[in-house]
C-alpha cells in the first residue's frame, strides 16, 4: 500500500516538474531572464575611433570681396649649411635673388647682430625657388630643402586684424619671453586668429562603440561628437583699402579705423607703426621680430582696441550733444570767445550758435557749454549746490555712457580696452574733497583730462551721429562659414539723445570742411564728396613733444557710407595731420582713384609715414 502511494507521488512530481519546464519555456520573462544571463557572462571591448582626423584644415580667412588674406598651405623652408662655407652670392644667383636680398634675408633669420658663424638658418622659398634648389641638389649637397604645413599670407598688411595661431608663435612667444615683454604681446595681439580659433581650427569628430566578442556593435559607452571642418572667415575688411590706409599710417604711431556707420562693419583697421603679418609667425624672421619687440613705439600693442587715449577736440560733439538734451543749450545759443576762461588756439568770428562753435572748435565756447550743463541747479536741489554739481555730473556721464563709452564695444578682437570717463565719486577722491567745481574739472569741456577713449569708440561715436542715435556694434568678421557674424553684431542700440539733437551737429560740422573751417583744406568738394567732420588737437602734457593729432568725420554727409577716425600722436594739428589721412581714405573707399589735385598732398603724406613723422 506504502509502495503503491510512494510510487504515486513520484508520479506527480516529476508531472508536476515537467508543466512548469513547460510553462517556463513559454514565459517571455524567463526568457528575457536566460538572456540576461548569457548576457552577464559576455565581455564587452570599448573603443574609440577618430572621425576626419585626416582632413582637418584650418579655416581660411577672406576681406569682404572673397579675396583670401590667409589659408593654410605648404610651406618650402630651406636650411642653410651650419659648417661648411657657404658662397651667399652662388647662392643668390641660385634663387633668383640679388646679392643685398640674400644678405638682407639670412640677416633676418638671424635672433640678433653678429650671431655665430654656423647660427641655424631656415628660410622660406617660393614654389619656383624651391624647385630650384631640387634641380641643383647635385651641386648643393649641403643644402636641406623641406616642407610643412602653415599659415601663408597674401598680402602684407592687416596684421593688427589678422593676427596668429598661438601654435605658430611659439618662437615669437619664448623671444617675448626673454624680453620681458611675453604676457603683455602673448595676451594682446592674436587678432581675430586668436579670438576665433575654435572655429577656425574646427574639430575632429570621436564615436564610442562597445563591441562584443564578435565585432558586433552593441550601443556606445559615450556620447559621439561630430566631425567640424574648420570655418572659413570672411571679414568685413576691403583688403585694397586696408593696404592703402596702411601707407598713410606707415612708422608713424596712431591708429585709422574706417567703417560703414549702417551696419558696424569695420573696412580698415590700422595700427601704426605697421609691420608685415608674417612676421610673428616666419621661421626667417626672428631678427625683425626681436626688432618689433624693442622698438620705444611699441608697434606690436593694437592700438585702436587697446589703448585709450584723450579724444581733444572731437569731443566737443558729445559734450553738445548731452548739452541739447539736458536743456544746457539750445542749437542758436551764442557765447563769448572769452579768452580768460580757456586758449582759443586761432582767431575766429563769436560763437554766435553752436553751428559756429562746432565749425571754429572755440574752446570757450564749449568750456561754458560745459558750465551751463554742471552748473545748473534744479529747484529740487536749490539749496544745495554740491549736490547739483554731483548729479549733473553723473547725469552727464549717464548720457555720455549711451554711446559706447567707459564700456567695452564687444568687438570680435582680443583684450579691448573700457576707456574711461570721471564720476562724482572719482573727483570727491581725487579733489580730496565734495566741494570741488566746474573750474577744476572744465577739461572735459574740450575732451581731455580725465577722458580716455579707445580708437574703435571714437569710430563708433562718429558713426552714432552719422545714424542720428543708434549703432551696430563695430565687428571685424561678417560671415562665419555659410553663415552671418554672431549674433551679437546684428542687434541694433540706441543711445539715450533724440535724433533731432544730433541734426543739430551736422551744419557745424558740414562747417568744419568749408571755407573758414578748421579743415578747410581737406574738403572733398572738387570731386562731389560732402564730408562732415571735426578736427582735434589732444595736449600731450610734454613740452619736448608735439601735441597729438585727431580727426573724426563720415561721407558723404547726406547718406553716410563710411566713417573714418584718425589719431596719430605726436603730429602737431589734427587739421593738419589728421583730416588730410581721413578725407584720402574716404575718397578711396568712395571713388578709387584719388583726384590729381591731391596727388601731391598723397605722396607728401606717404613720405612723412615711411619716415615716421
Amino acid at each position: 500500500m506504502r509502495k503503491g502511494f510512494r510510487k504515486c507521488k513520484n508520479r506527480l512530481l516529476v508531472l508536476a516538474t515537467g508543466l512548469a519546464l513547460l510553462a517556463a519555456c513559454s514565459s517571455p520573462t524567463s526568457e528575457v531572464a536566460a538572456q540576461q544571463v548569457q548576457a552577464a557572462t559576455e565581455t564587452f571591448t570599448p573603443r574609440r575611433i577618430v572621425v576626419g582626423a585626416d582632413s582637418l584644415v584650418r579655416g581660411r580667412l577672406l576681406d569682404r570681396h572673397d579675396s583670401v588674406l590667409v589659408a593654410t598651405g605648404t610651406l618650402h623652408l630651406l636650411k642653410l649649411p651650419r659648417k661648411a662655407p657657404l658662397d651667399t652670392t652662388a647662392l643668390g644667383q641660385l634663387l633668383g635673388w640679388g646679392p643685398a636680398t640674400i644678405r638682407r634675408r639670412i640677416a633676418q633669420a638671424l635672433p640678433y647682430d653678429n650671431a655665430p658663424a654656423g647660427y641655424p638658418v631656415n628660410l622660406r622659398l617660393t614654389a619656383a625657388e624651391a624647385a630650384r634648389v631640387r634641380k641643383a641638389r647635385k651641386q648643393w649637397p649641403t643644402l636641406v630643402l623641406s616642407t610643412e604645413v602653415g599659415r601663408r599670407y597674401t598680402a602684407n598688411a592687416g596684421a593688427a586684424v589678422l593676427g596668429y595661431p598661438a601654435a605658430e608663435a611659439q618662437a615669437f612667444f619664448a623671444q617675448a619671453r626673454r624680453t620681458q615683454r611675453g604676457r603683455f604681446y602673448r595676451l594682446r595681439n592674436s587678432g581675430v586668429e586668436g579670438y576665433y580659433n575654435g572655429l577656425l581650427t574646427g574639430r575632429v569628430g570621436y564615436l564610442h562603440p562597445l563591441l562584443d566578442s564578435l565585432g558586433n556593435v552593441r550601443g556606445s559607452w559615450a556620447a559621439d561628437t561630430a566631425f567640424r571642418q574648420g570655418q572659413d572667415l570672411h571679414l568685413t575688411i576691403d583688403r585694397n583699402l586696408q593696404a592703402y590706409a596702411e601707407q598713410l599710417m606707415g612708422n608713424r604711431k596712431g591708429y585709422l579705423v574706417a567703417l560703414d556707420p549702417k551696419t558696424g562693419e569695420i573696412l580698415a583697421y590700422v595700427s601704426g607703426p605697421v609691420y608685415d603679418p608674417a612676421t610673428l609667425t616666419a621661421p626667417d624672421q626672428a631678427k625683425v621680430r626681436s626688432e618689433l619687440l624693442y622698438d620705444e613705439n611699441r608697434p606690436l600693442i593694437n592700438r585702436p582696441a587697446m589703448l585709450a587715449n584723450p579724444p581733444g577736440s572731437v569731443f566737443k560733439l558729445v559734450n553738445a550733444a548731452v548739452a541739447l538734451q539736458l536743456g544746457a543749450i539750445t542749437p542758436t545759443t551764442g557765447f563769448r570767445c572769452d579768452q580768460t576762461l580757456i586758449k582759443c588756439v586761432h582767431r575766429h568770428p563769436v560763437p554766435s550758435s553752436l553751428t559756429v562753435g562746432l565749425k571754429y572748435s572755440c574752446n570757450p565756447y564749449f568750456y561754458q557749454t560745459m558750465r551751463n550743463l554742471i552748473e545748473r541747479v534744479p529747484d529740487s536741489l536749490a539749496p544745495d549746490t554740491v549736490a547739483a554739481r554731483h548729479a549733473n555730473l553723473a547725469e552727464w556721464r549717464r548720457l555720455v555712457r549711451s554711446f559706447g563709452l567707459d564700456s567695452v564695444l564687444g568687438v570680435d578682437i582680443p583684450r579691448e580696452a573700457p576707456g574711461f570717463l570721471p564720476t562724482p565719486a572719482y573727483y570727491d577722491k581725487a579733489r580730496k574733497t565734495r566741494k570741488w567745481t566746474f573750474r577744476s574739472i572744465y577739461s572735459l569741456s574740450v575732451g581731455q583730462g580725465e577722458i580716455n577713449l579707445t580708437g574703435l569708440q571714437m569710430a563708433n561715436m562718429t558713426a552714432i551721429i552719422a545714424n542720428r542715435g543708434w549703432y551696430y556694434p563695430p565687428h571685424l568678421v561678417r560671415s562665419i562659414g555659410t553663415e552671418g557674424p554672431l549674433p551679437r553684431f546684428l542687434e541694433k542700440r540706441h543711445t539715450l539723445i533724440d535724433s533731432a539733437h544730433f541734426a543739430a551737429l551736422l551744419p557745424g560740422m558740414l562747417g568744419v570742411m568749408q571755407r573758414g573751417g578748421t579743415a578747410e583744406t581737406s574738403s572733398l568738394a572738387d570731386v562731389g564728396i560732402t564730408v562732415a567732420g571735426k578736427t582735434g588737437t589732444v595736449q600731450n602734457g610734454s613740452d619736448q613733444d608735439d601735441d597729438h593729432a585727431a580727426f573724426v568725420g563720415f561721407a558723404p554727409a547726406d547718406n553716410p557710407k563710411i566713417v573714418v577716425a584718425v589719431y596719430l600722436e605726436n603730429a602737431g594739428f589734427g587739421a593738419t595731420a589728421a583730416a588730410p589721412c581721413a578725407v584720402l581714405v574716404m575718397e578711396k573707399h568712395l571713388r578709387g582713384p584719388i583726384a590729381p589735385k591731391r596727388k601731391n598732398w598723397e605722396a607728401r603724406i606717404k613720405h612723412r609715414a615711411r619716415n615716421g613723422y
